[in-house]
């Protein structure tokens, strides 16, 4: 899962080596932290959130193929 948001956002932003994923997993749930550098925030969340929206998608769909739950919080 983290690998898949790394991918996803190293693609959208200006500066790739700044994007990090912070992973943490419980019982039930996995916690993504996407951190991007400032300048690269608006690309990453897009207009009106569309972006982060369909990123957010992507992950629940395979977290759904593994019987998690996941939340991103982008940083």
């Amino acid at each position: 899962m983290k690998k898949l948001v790394e991918t996803i956002a190293r693609s959208l932003v200006d500066h790739p080596d700044e994007v990090f994923v912070l992973e943490t997993e419980n019982s039930s749930e996995i916690i993504l932290e996407l951190h991007v550098a400032a300048s690269d925030m608006g690309k990453v969340i897009g207009k009106q959130g569309r972006i982060a929206r369909a990123i957010r998608t992507v992950v629940r769909a395979q977290a759904a193929k593994e019987d998690k739950m996941v939340t991103l919080d982008i940083r």
